[in-house]
């Protein structure tokens, strides 16, 4: 048997963190869409039988009833296929949910709190999902695999620690005797046992880097084969610059702009000592750059037994440092306002 396992779409997302960037939470909307679509042309072209989809396929609070129908519409293109779908903390199963009231598809089935076996001719199905968003008892106790002669897959979603989002045993997990396990939850591609996470179909921030796509999957006579194939266009980078040899703001920013041009987004991570007050405006790097953060520290050069006002107040901070009278985050706020009046009453 064919599969594909998908997890964490979040359609309708807002992306608040890019959403002010020249539109790019619209964009990455519809990047969503698209990523969906080319996972359904996938399933055509190549005759999958079973699309598993472990939670979080939409955003409860911002999903749109036409984006359920144009999910729902891909489903209809794949007539063949049997999809399943395990409910998740963003998008769980409760009585106003498009899960309960929509229409779906003869195709698809939707799995609640409940575990269920679903019985193929040549695959038992167990799956269950969130009916609120929270799940701090999972359901495994209830499972127990009912025809070993046979292949057997479970699909939900939750985390394998302690949470309060279906927290599952991984020993107890494994014990279950699983051919197959399609978990969603984590964002984070984990697919190095048959207990896989595929991670967000699409990146959803810097907090989500590298490649995002699917599993796809064929297990045959006890052998589990699989191998993942990314659908998103884009990814989320970050990129340090040393700022040491950077002598105005304008030199940054151009510094900033020259990074190479394609289709990702990048996090600047701003390191070194600064020659100059490092406050740029957002606005003046390119589009692609979507947030700057400033690791910097301030480039301090003080003779030895300099009795000037800057000196002899770096000397008592310093003092005042080597006695743990502050920390490192603190000495480094004081220096940095305490340089900056300095500086300015020498103009």
């Amino acid at each position: 048997m064919k599969f594909v396992h998908i997890a964490d779409i979040h359609l309708d997302s807002p992306f608040k963190t890019i959403s002010d960037r020249a539109d790019l939470g619209t964009k990455r909307r519809l990047e969503q869409r698209e990523a969906l679509k080319k996972v359904i042309n996938y399933i055509k072209e190549n005759n999958i039988e079973y699309l598993f989809i472990c939670g979080d396929l939409y955003e409860q609070e911002y999903i749109r009833e036409s984006t359920i129908k144009y999910i729902n519409d891909l489903f209809k293109e794949i007539p063949q296929t049997k999809i399943y779908i395990a409910p998740g903390n963003h998008d769980p199963y409760i009585k106003n949910s498009y899960y309960a009231i929509y229409n779906w598809n003869d195709n698809v089935k939707i799995f609640n709190q409940n575990v269920e076996k679903i019985e193929n001719e040549d695959v038992d199905i167990y799956g269950f999902g969130f009916n609120n968003f929270e799940m701090n008892e999972n359901q495994l106790e209830n499972i127990n695999i009912e025809n070993k002669n046979k292949i057997n897959i479970l699909i939900t979603h939750g985390d394998l620690t302690e949470s309060i989002y279906n927290p599952m045993n991984i020993n107890i997990l494994k014990n279950k005797g699983f051919d197959y396990v399609a978990l969603g939850h984590v964002h984070k591609r984990d697919d190095s046992t048959n207990i896989v996470y595929p991670g967000s179909l699409i990146s959803l921030g810097f907090d989500e880097l590298g490649q995002h796509g699917m599993i796809v999957g064929e297990i045959n006579n006890n052998n589990l084969i699989k191998k993942f194939i990314p659908v998103d266009d884009r990814e989320f980078i970050e990129k340090e610059i040393n700022v040491d040899n950077i002598f105005s703001e304008e030199e940054l920013i151009e510094k900033i702009n020259n990074i190479e041009e394609n289709n990702n987004l990048y996090k600047i991570i701003l390191t070194g000592n600064r020659n100059f007050p490092i406050n740029i405006n957002i606005k003046l790097l390119k589009n692609n750059i979507i947030k700057i953060k400033n690791n910097t520290k301030i480039k301090i050069e003080i003779r030895e037994n300099n009795y000037s006002l800057k000196g002899i107040f770096i000397k008592k901070l310093n003092e005042k440092k080597e006695n743990k009278e502050i920390n490192e985050e603190t000495y480094e706020k004081i220096l940095e306002l305490g340089m900056q009046v300095l500086e300015k009453n020498n103009k």
